[in-house]
């Protein structure tokens, strides 16, 4: 993913030098004497359509890595939240992954720095590209513009569920930052809905790439406006979105693999999480390992790359299989979650028991067979509980539960030990009681920053 970039520039250098070499006047002598600077790209290199193109990949490969991930043993943003809920937890010798796992993670991070950069630089590979698209294709490029705005709102959302009030939304403009006062997480949201409805202004068309692009921004606007506690409209945005859809980074094993495989399979250092360890039961977690649900098949492999803690891996992600970003699952329990909130529990309980009976496919992955359906809850509380029970299970390891529990305390009402795993820490002392990732330190750049407004959900 990471390598189209550059690719793209090595290409548009190598057109560029052969176009010289065939209309120059100056001698051969002169011309292969002349020095060479093969690996340099001047600015003119990227200026128009062509170059365009380029950075639009570019755009499209650093969103999908500061997701996904694919290099080495560095995690993304959807690992290290996965470490911070009970999707996963530390079987790692690195004290950051520990303190993720613990809820302790403090405000110089060296694994959170590069994780919150890497969104906040995908941001700025887009708006760049957006703007070459806005001024070499202004009339040919509706849908890679309408994928831009989506890439943009998409990361700008994924930090708004998993950092605390205080996010900067700033930019860089002719290589010269451009700070801007940190916003509460509501407003984040407010900003990134705004960039989707310009991205689906532009996804007009009844093509196959604007329709994949236009359902892309039509389930980040139905989860945009779940974090904004407008349920009704989140369920009509999402409503025509059919649940075969899927938007997902792909993986190959010439260029990244599969940043979970990566992770769990290959290096041991994440164990799936479950409602117990070494320590006792560990309160509100979701035994994502015991159930033994299809929807989370996991295999038991002796030791974590600790030597110490029980390793349980992943068996939904191999080497350079994909995964969904968005797809049509997420939908449907946008819809759910708004029969929920409107205290119709046979309605929500109806929608979720439909993808039991026929459990769609998310990347590759399908799970093994129908699902028992579920029985209707009999208060909203427990309705409450079921419907976070079963996104769990459904939107495992895709960025999206630590969100989820924020908004269990913010629009639920729990509180924070109601909802995060909570009790004795298995490795050290107890779980904290962060609900969401500080805002790292490296962005006191920003003078307007200086530090989390508030440690609210």
């Amino acid at each position: 993913m990471k390598r189209y970039q550059p690719r793209v520039r090595a290409a548009l250098a190598a057109g560029a030098a052969g176009l010289g070499l065939m209309l120059g006047g100056c001698s051969v002598k002169d011309e292969l004497l002349a020095p060479q600077q093969p690996g340099v790209i001047s600015p003119g290199d990227v200026i128009g359509p062509t170059g365009a193109d380029g950075l639009y990949v570019g755009a499209v490969g650093n969103f999908k890595n500061a997701l996904l991930g694919g290099s080495s043993n560095t995690e993304t943003i959807w690992q290290f939240a996965g470490l911070m809920t009970d999707e996963f937890k530390s079987a790692d010798t690195f004290s950051q992954r520990n303190d993720a796992d613990q809820r302790t993670t403090q405000t110089n991070d060296a694994q959170l720095s590069p994780i919150y950069t890497s969104l906040q630089q995908a941001r700025g590979y887009s708006r760049t590209a957006l703007g070459y698209l806005q001024q070499y294709k202004p009339t040919s490029s509706n849908a890679q513009q309408a994928e831009m705005l989506f890439t943009i709102a998409f990361a700008e959302m994924q930090l708004g569920e998993d950092f605390c009030n205080g996010i900067a939304l700033g930019e860089t403009v002719n290589g010269v930052p451009q700070y801007t006062a940190p916003l509460a997480a509501k407003d984040v949201f407010t900003a990134a809905l705004a960039r989707v409805d310009s991205g689906l202004a532009l996804a007009t068309g009844a093509d196959a790439a604007t329709m994949q692009v236009k359902n892309a921004l039509l389930i980040t606007k139905g989860r945009l406006l779940v974090d904004l506690g407008q349920f009704p409209a989140a369920a009509a945005a999402v409503a025509a979105v059919p649940v075969t859809f899927q938007y997902a980074g792909t993986y190959s094993q010439t260029t990244n693999d599969n940043g979970w495989w990566i992770m769990t399979t290959s290096s041991k250092r994440y164990t799936v999480g479950d409602s117990v360890d070494a320590a006792g039961r560990i309160d509100n977690a979701i035994p994502f390992v015991s159930a033994k649900d299809p929807r989370v098949p996991t295999t038991a492999n002796g030791k974590g790359f600790d030597t110490t803690t029980p390793f349980v891996g992943q068996s939904i992600w191999n080497r350079d299989d994909p995964i969904a970003i968005v797809d049509g699952l997420d939908g449907q329990l946008i819809q759910a979650e708004a029969k929920l909130n409107a205290s119709d529990i046979a309605g929500m309980t109806a929608i979720l028991n439909a993808l039991r009976a026929a459990p769609p496919t998310q990347g590759i992955f399908k799970p093994s067979g129908a699902l028992a359906p579920l029985t209707a809850p009999l208060t909203q509380d427990a309705a409450v509980s079921l419907y976070f029970r079963e996104k769990a299970f459904w939107t495992f390891g895709r960025g999206q539960r630590l969100g989820d529990l924020r908004r269990l305390v913010r629009q639920y009402g729990r509180s924070q030990d109601k909802a995060y795993p909570s009790g004795t820490f298995f490795k050290n002392g107890s779980y904290g009681t962060r609900v969401a990732f500080p805002v790292p330190d490296r962005d006191k750049a920003n003078q307007q920053f200086t530090g989390c407004m508030d440690t609210n959900a």
